[in-house]
């Protein structure tokens, strides 16, 4: 037993150092070449950074776009989802009560047009995108209360479209973040 304990305090040792140490150091490393330096992509107007790009926002005046709802109220710090099942009584109530104030904020909108993302929350209830239909179903909306013909917004939503990574992998999806800072940068 006595030659047992050595090794293990080494292997304890060396471990320690290489996970404790070495590990998080190299990980912070590669961080600092990701965009933002690691810290995430700030967006900023004037000078004043308003949020960060992979993060979703609360948006709930009307003049702007609104976002995807989120299980964790947009809390950075407890990403999560609801954990509530398509059958589960509770989350049907709050999706029922999701459309039904979709269709307050958006009258002349059929139930059954509204897409999926705009009543139901993420897995992570952080998510930052919806798709171009999630946006184009506000247009008319926003159009209205700002004064902007819908056919300048439909084109604001189409430029801050993305399209999938590398043309093949994922959908094409809109920032809602950066939609709103360009619908505010309009004139």
């Amino acid at each position: 037993m006595k030659s047992s304990i050595g090794p293990a305090v080494r292997l304890t040792l060396v471990m320690l150092v290489l996970l404790a140490v070495i590990y998080p150091l190299l990980v912070a490393g590669i961080a600092r070449l990701a965009p933002g330096g690691g810290k995430g992509e700030t967006v900023s107007v004037n000078g004043k950074v308003v949020g960060y790009k992979r993060i979703g926002q609360s948006f709930t005046e009307d003049r702007y776009f609104n976002g995807r709802p989120s299980a964790v109220d947009y809390n950075a710090a407890g990403s999560a989802g609801s954990n509530k099942g398509p059958s589960n009584p509770d989350y049907l109530k709050t999706v029922q009560a999701r459309i039904d104030t979709f269709l307050v904020h958006n009258p002349g909108v059929d139930k059954g047009t509204i897409p999926a993302e705009l009543v139901t929350a993420s897995g992570s209830g952080l998510d930052p995108d919806l798709s171009p239909a999630g946006a184009k179903i506000q247009v008319a909306r926003v159009a209205k209360v700002r004064g902007i013909p819908a056919q300048r917004l439909t084109q604001l939503v189409d430029q801050q479209t993305e399209g999938p990574l590398l043309g093949l992998f994922g959908p094409s999806k809109v920032n809602v973040l950066a939609l709103n800072v360009a619908l505010d940068a309009l004139k």
